[in-house]
């Protein structure tokens, strides 16, 4: 029979944010917070995303607050600009931070 769980443990499994569940949302944030912004057509090289699954991971975190967008033109064609909110910096932080404390062990 295994060890109960710790109150620690539980509050660290807290800290895992459900957004940062799916691989391309993480590496979205992950990608911004060692940059000031990013434009759509460099994630989708980067990501190896289709225009539609990128699009819908990025207005998950936009609808969150992790993430802003600016939109400009280049040359007549639209440019969407993304970067890291401070609101999406504490999360990833703290989403990594719990996974830093869960695997610490391992």
């Amino acid at each position: 029979m295994g060890a109960p769980v710790n109150d620690d443990l539980s509050q660290t499994l807290n800290d895992l944010d459900k957004l940062f569940e799916h691989r391309v949302r993480l590496a979205i944030c992950s990608l911004l917070a060692q940059t000031d912004s990013i434009n759509f057509a460099r994630f989708k090289t980067l990501l190896e995303q289709t225009d539609g699954s990128l699009g819908a991971q990025l207005r998950k975190l936009e609808d969150a607050g992790y993430i802003a967008v600016e939109k400009s033109f280049d040359a007549r064609k639209p440019v969407s600009w993304y970067s890291l909110t401070n609101a999406g910096r504490a999360a990833l932080t703290t989403h990594l931070q719990a996974i830093s404390a869960l695997t610490a062990g391992v």
